[in-house]
C-alpha cells in the first residue's frame, strides 16, 4: 500500500547509537518530531537539537525546507543551529591555538548554511571574525578558514557591506598586494574585494584607494588559473563600477601596464585549458573594453565644429594628395564636392552631416581615420579603385563605413552590459592593441571584395550589408585566434560560398510543395519524430551536469540529473566537480518518479526565476531556465549549461510525459531527418536503366562497372 503524500520514511542518525527509522508526518510541528526523536534515544532537553542532512551540504531542516526531505533521505540529530553558533563564537576565540583553528574550520563550512548564518550573525559573530582578522595575528589555514567563513557569511545577504570598517578593507588588500601570500588566503581576499566593489557603491572608492589595477597585473602572471580568474574578476568590478570618466583613465592604465599581451600570453596561449568561469571573465572584459566605444558612438558631429570638419578634411586629403587645389572659392567648392562624391558620402555638400546619426555617431568617422592613416595604402586603393568604375557599380566607401560601423557595434553589442552565464569571447581582440579598429579595417576590405563579387550598384546596398553580416557572424562563430587566421576565415566566405551555403541550409528546410511530396512528408513525420524522441530520451538517460548559481560564481558547485534506463524514475544529486563522463546511479541520492511529475515550465514561469530578482532580468539566464513541477506542490530546477542541453532536456522532458516536443532544435532536426529520409526514398523510386549488352569480362572482378542512369 502507497504510503500517504504526507508521510515519508527517512533514517535519523546519532553518534555511537543504532539508527531509527521513522516514518516522518509532515503535517507535525518540526519540534514535535525531534522530541519524539531525542526521546528514542533518552536524550533530554530536545529544543536544543534540529535535524540535518547526513549527506551532501549536511544544511539544517526548518520548517520551511522540510517540504525536501524524500523517503530513503537519511538525516542526523545535531545540536541547533543557535547552539552551534553558540559554541563556535566561544570556540574560534579561545586560547588554544588548536581549539581555534579546528573551530573555524568548522564554522567554515557552517556557514554556507542560512539557518547557522543568521544565528551566527545575530549574536554579531561577522563583527568578531573581522576584528580577527584586522589583529593580523592569524595566518595560514587559520586564517583562510577565517576569510572562508566570513565571505560565506555575507553573501547570504542578510548584512549590508557597507558595515566594512575602513581596517578591515587596507589588511584584505594588504594579503592581495604582498608579493608571497598563501594561494588559498590570496583567492579569498581577492573574492571578499570583489564583492565589496560590486555590492557597495561606498566601498568601491575605498578599494580602488587601496588596490590598483596595475597591483593585480601581478597576479595573472601566475599558473594557478584560479588565482587568475579572481585578478581579472576584480579588474572588471573596478571597471564596471568605476564612474563614466574614470573608465577611460582606467583603460589607458591597463594599456600601459599591457594587460593584453599579459591576459595572451599568460591566460590564453598558456599551458591550461580555459575553464567557464575564465572564459566568462575575459567575455566580461571584452564586453567593458568595447563598451568605451559608447560615447563616441553616441556622439553626434556637430556641423559646425571646425576641429571636426578637418578630420574629414584629412580624409580627403590622403584620398586625393596629389590634386593641388584651385585658388577661386567657387573651384575649390565645386571640387571638393566632387571628391567627397568619389569618397562616398550621402552628403557631398556638406558630408559633416553623414555622421548626425547615432549610432554610429563619431565613431564611424574614427574608424575612417584610423584605416587612413595606418592602412594609408589600402584606404587609397579602396577610394580610388571605386571611383574610376562606372557610376553604377561603385561602391560608396563613406556610405559603406558607416554602416560597417553601425552593424559591427551590433554584432559586438557595444553599450550593453555583459550577460550573466556567457562565454563568448574572441581571443583574436586580445591580439592587437587596436583590436577594434583593426577589426574594422579587415571588414571594410570584405565589404569592398564582396561588393565587387555581387557586382553590386546602389539599389543593392542593404542586400551587400545583409551578406557581409553573415560572412562576419560566420567567421567570429569558428573563434579565430588572430586577426591574420580571422582575413583567411573570411577568405573562405566568399558571396559564392555564402550562396552555397545557403542553398545547402535551404535544401535541408525546404521542401516541394506538389501533393505527393507532402503526403510522403506526412507519412514520414511520425517515424522521424518518433527517433528524434528516442534520442532526446537516451540522452537524458546518458544524463547531464548543471551548474548552481551562486553569489560566487567561481565557487563553483555542480549536479547531475539523469533518466532511468526504464524511464520511470529521475534520479539527480550533488557533485564536488563537474564529472568527466557519465556518472552512475548509486552517486546520485535523490530521485523523482516520472509518475509524479505534473508538468515542465520554462524561463519567467519557473520558481527559481522568480524568487531571483537578478536572474530574471537576465536573458539569457531565462532561456536557459526550467523546472519540473512534480507531486504534492515541489519543484526540480535547472539552469541548463546552453541552449543545446536546454533544448534536449526539455524535448525529452515532454516525451516523457507524451507532450508535444516544440524546441528549436526539434523542428531543425524535424526537418533535416525528413529531407533526408525523403531524398533517400526518391531515389529508390527513380527509374534505373542498366545498359543492355553487359560490358566484357575484365580481368580483375572488382573491375565491373554497371552503368545506372537515374533520368
Amino acid at each position: 500500500m502507497t504510503p500517504p503524500a504526507d508521510i515519508v520514511k527517512v533514517a535519523i542518525e546519532w553518534p555511537g547509537a543504532n539508527a531509527q527509522l521513522i516514518e516522518m508526518d509532515q503535517r507535525r510541528p518540526l519540534s514535535s518530531v525531534i522530541r519524539e526523536v531525542c526521546d528514542g534515544w533518552s536524550l533530554s532537553g530536545s529544543e536544543q537539537f534540529a535535524l540535518r542532512y547526513a549527506d551532501g551540504p549536511q544544511l539544517y531542516i526548518t520548517e520551511q525546507s522540510r517540504a525536501d526531505i524524500k523517503n530513503g533521505t537519511i538525516l542526523r540529530l545535531a545540536i541547533s543551529p543557535a547552539r552551534a553558533a553558540r559554541q563556535l563564537l566561544d570556540r574560534i576565540q579561545s586560547h588554544s591555538i588548536d581549539a581555534r583553528l579546528e573551530a573555524l574550520k568548522e564554522l567554515a563550512k557552517l556557514s554556507a548554511d542560512p539557518t547557522f548564518a543568521t544565528e551566527f550573525i545575530n549574536m554579531e559573530g561577522i563583527g568578531t571574525l573581522a576584528r580577527l582578522v584586522e589583529s593580523g595575528t592569524h595566518f595560514g589555514e587559520m586564517l583562510a578558514f577565517t576569510l572562508t567563513a566570513f565571505l560565506e557569511l555575507m553573501d547570504h545577504g542578510i548584512v549590508s557591506w557597507d558595515l566594512i570598517s575602513i581596517s578591515f578593507i587596507k589588511q584584505i588588500a594588504g594579503y592581495v598586494n604582498q608579493p608571497m601570500v598563501d594561494v588559498s588566503i590570496l583567492q579569498r581576499s581577492l573574492a571578499i574585494l570583489e564583492s565589496m566593489v560590486l555590492n557597495s557603491h561606498s566601498l568601491y572608492h575605498r578599494v580602488a584607494q587601496e588596490i590598483t589595477v596595475g597591483q593585480l597585473i601581478g597576479h595573472l602572471q601566475v599558473s594557478n588559473q584560479e588565482i587568475q580568474t579572481y585578478a581579472i574578476a576584480l579588474i572588471n568590478a573596478l571597471f564596471l563600477k568605476a564612474p563614466e570618466d574614470r573608465r577611460q583613465e582606467m583603460a589607458s592604465t591597463l594599456a600601459q601596464k599591457h594587460l593584453r599581451s599579459i591576459i595572451l600570453n599568460h591566460v590564453i596561449r598558456g599551458n591550461r585549458p580555459i575553464k567557464a568561469e575564465m572564459a566568462h571573465q575575459l567575455y566580461v572584459l571584452q564586453v567593458l573594453t568595447f563598451n568605451l566605444l559608447e560615447e563616441r558612438m553616441m556622439t553626434k558631429m556637430d556641423p559646425n565644429d571646425q576641429a571636426q570638419r578637418d578630420i574629414i578634411f584629412e580624409l580627403r586629403r590622403i584620398a586625393f594628395d596629389g590634386e593641388n587645389d584651385p585658388t577661386g572659392t567657387e573651384k575649390r567648392k565645386a571640387m571638393y564636392t566632387k571628391d567627397y562624391k568619389m569618397l562616398g558620402f550621402t552628403n557631398h555638400v556638406n558630408p559633416a552631416l553623414d555622421f548626425t546619426h547615432t549610432p554610429p555617431g563619431m565613431l564611424a568617422l574614427d574608424n575612417m581615420l584610423y584605416l587612413a592613416k595606418v592602412h594609408q595604402d589600402t584606404y587609397i586603393r579602396i577610394v580610388l579603385e571605386n571611383s574610376s568604375r562606372e557610376d553604377k557599380h561603385e561602391c560608396p566607401f563613406g556610405r559603406c563605413a558607416i554602416e560597417l560601423t553601425r552593424m559591427l557595434c551590433e554584432i559586438l553589442q557595444v553599450g550593453e552590459l555583459p550577460n550573466e552565464g556567457c562565454n563568448d569571447y574572441h581571443p583574436m581582440f586580445f591580439t592587437h592593441d587596436r583590436a577594434w579598429e583593426e577589426f574594422f579595417c579587415v571588414c571594410i576590405q570584405l565589404l569592398n571584395k564582396t561588393w565587387k563579387e555581387m557586382r553590386a550598384t546602389a539599389e543593392d546596398f542593404n542586400k551587400v550589408m545583409q551578406v557581409v553580416r553573415e560572412q562576419i557572424t560566420r567567421a567570429l562563430a569558428m573563434k579565430p585566434s588572430s586577426i591574420d587566421q580571422l582575413k583567411n576565415k573570411l577568405r573562405g566566405l566568399s558571396y559564392s560560398e555564402i550562396l552555397r551555403l545557403r542553398q545547402s541550409e535551404r535544401m535541408s528546410q525546404d521542401d516541394f510543395q506538389s501533393p505527393p511530396i507532402i503526403e510522403l512528408r506526412e507519412r514520414i513525420q511520425p517515424e522521424i519524430l518518433e527517433l528524434i524522441k528516442q534520442q532526446r530520451l537516451n540522452r537524458l538517460c546518458e544524463g547531464s551536469c548543471f551548474r548552481k548559481l551562486g553569489n560566487r560564481r567561481r565557487q563553483e558547485k555542480f549536479w547531475f540529473c539523469r533518466l532511468s534506463l526504464n524511464h520511470k524514475v529521475l534520479h539527480y544529486g550533488d557533485l564536488d566537480e563537474s564529472p568527466q563522463g557519465e556518472v552512475p546511479f548509486e552517486l546520485l541520492s535523490d530521485k523523482i518518479p516520472v509518475s509524479d511529475i505534473k508538468s515542465v515550465v520554462t524561463g519567467k514561469d519557473c520558481p527559481h526565476m522568480k524568487e531571483k530578482s537578478a536572474l530574471k532580468q537576465n536573458k539569457e539566464v531565462l532561456e536557459l531556465a526550467f523546472s519540473v513541477l512534480y507531486d504534492p506542490d515541489e519543484t526540480l530546477n535547472f539552469v541548463a549549461p546552453n541552449k543545446y542541453e536546454y533544448c534536449i532536456w526539455t524535448d525529452g522532458l515532454c516525451a516523457l510525459l507524451g507532450r508535444e516536443m516544440g524546441s528549436d532544435l526539434t523542428r531543425s532536426d524535424l526537418d533535416t531527418l525528413i529531407s533526408m529520409e525523403m531524398k533517400l526514398r526518391l531515389l529508390d523510386l527513380e527509374n534505373i536503366t542498366i545498359p543492355e549488352a553487359p560490358p566484357p569480362v575484365p580481368k580483375e572482378p572488382s573491375s565491373y562497372n554497371f552503368t545506372y542512369n537515374y533520368s
